[in-house]
């Protein structure tokens, strides 16, 4: 048969197996994104397969159970049962899926530029098996160009040629954890293919699951069009950041600001300050882009402003903190007990990552206070890479009588279930980023802002 028509025969059979749901689904990485996709595509009777290098993650889906607070155990348990996932460390499996989608952690290194590492060793792992006929999809958020320049070479090393022997193409995730109104399943996804089958595979597979699919002209379209969707959110959040801390100045509430700004049915759009940025995307995805436009020789200085803004947050929560504690109580921050109320990254969430929790208790601990944290959804702070002289710490008990004995309390993270009333009651002084506080009557009492 001569190549064309194999190439043919074998492009017929990829499309036919991804729109029957007959195709074997790998996903490499089963955090935060790749298990709620692996989640999408067992839920539509797809063979699902879950790879990663952590064992105790392996274990404990293959026991039906959950590490991830918003994605309950009964629903692994039901994928297991059913037959449509399983979880495995062994990566010669690869071999026999038709599409893998490459989830893992794209993040920064100590000099603030971007860390490919994790993208580079899985892309080597999957060429190790790679085989005439598969689709690979990279999920990870990237700068413009990751997918041809990248992966797209690692993966030709083994002699196969993109676009003929193998499809290759970048659909950004764009979870939002713990957001009940927008899941996997209903989010928009973008894909850019490397050439049109790669194209029209990819939005095959991906329209069995997901409902709606959106084709973009390249893979660099897709990638830049993620990296601006969480840029758009730093630089505005770095604005009512900078809001926040001028109208303190003047006496004004940046809260209420904001409230009365968004009754404008147009031209406005509601963003609101906090400690700093936290989660994967938002505090990174700036500095890709910052990286790429330096290598092409055009300067970021609006984003990087942004990030700067953002990433001294902590430290202005810190100066507030402090001078409060002079001026109500003529206490200095060096010997005082401070109780952190939240440290995920935002509410409702059990995910730590890059949350500005962390730096306010390093900086506190530096200047000499002593740290006390609660959180409802974390019991113990897990390992990290940044900051793991943290790990292991250990929440305390909601006792609300025990709170007269801090010399403040400083709401981080505004979770619903916290009962911020008893917190008001039995505190000294509250200080609080997320104005979790507002419908406390004569909050002022207790209760700065910051």
């Amino acid at each position: 048969m001569p190549n064309s028509e194999a190439q043919n025969a074998t492009t017929d059979k990829l499309s036919a197996l991804f729109r029957s749901n007959k195709a074997a689904i790998g996903v490499i990485g089963l955090g935060y994104v790749g298990l709620p996709l692996v989640r999408a595509f067992a839920a539509k009777h797809f063979k699902t397969t879950g790879f990663d290098t952590d064992q105790q993650k392996i274990k404990m889906l293959n026991a039906g159970q959950s590490y991830i607070q918003y994605l309950p155990a009964e629903e692994i348990n039901a994928m297991n049962t059913a037959g449509n996932f399983t979880a495995t460390g062994d990566f010669n499996e690869l071999a026999s899926m038709d599409a893998i989608l490459i989830c893992v952690p794209t993040p920064l290194t100590a000099d603030r530029e971007p860390d490919l590492s994790f993208v580079e060793a899985t892309t080597k792992t999957i060429a190790r098996t790679l085989r005439p006929g598969q689709l690979i999809i990279l999920e990870s958020t990237t700068y413009p160009g990751t997918t041809a320049d990248v992966v797209r070479p690692i993966l030709e090393q083994t002699g196969l040629k993109c676009g003929q022997d193998f499809y290759l193409a970048y659909s950004p995730e764009r979870e939002d954890p713990g957001n009940q109104n927008h899941q996997t399943v209903s989010i928009p996804k973008l894909v850019g293919g490397m050439d049109d089958n790669a194209l029209s595979f990819a939005c095959a597979l991906y329209s069995q699951v997901i409902e709606q699919v959106v084709p973009v002209a390249s893979p660099e379209v897709a990638e830049a069009a993620k990296l601006t969707e969480n840029i758009f959110r730093s630089v505005n959040i770095a604005l009512v950041n900078e809001l926040k801390a001028v109208y303190a100045k003047m006496g004004i509430d940046i809260w209420e600001v904001i409230e009365a700004a968004k009754t404008k049915p147009f031209g406005y759009m509601p963003f609101y300050p906090g400690p700093g940025l936290g989660g994967h995307c938002i505090p990174i995805d700036p500095f890709y882009l910052s990286w790429k436009a330096k290598e092409a020789g055009h300067p970021t200085r609006f984003i990087e402003l942004a990030g700067e803004i953002n990433s001294t947050m902590p430290t202005y929560v810190m100066h507030v903190l402090t001078t409060a504690l002079q001026e109500r109580f003529q206490k200095e921050l060096p010997g005082s007990r401070i109780l952190l109320i939240g440290i995920a990254y935002k509410k409702n969430v059990d995910d730590v990552r890059e949350t500005p929790a962390f730096p306010l208790i390093e900086l506190l601990e530096a200047d000499g206070a002593a740290v006390d944290f609660y959180d409802p959804y974390i019991a113990t702070i897990p390992k990290t890479r940044e900051h793991d002289a943290l790990s292991g710490r250990q929440s305390i008990a909601w006792q609300p009588e025990a709170f007269g004995q801090y010399d403040a309390a400083l709401i981080c993270t505004d979770h619903d279930c916290i009962n911020y009333e008893e917190l008001f009651t039995h505190s000294s002084l509250i200080i609080d980023t997320r104005n979790a506080t507002k419908s406390i009557e004569n909050r002022y009492d207790k209760v700065v802002l910051a």
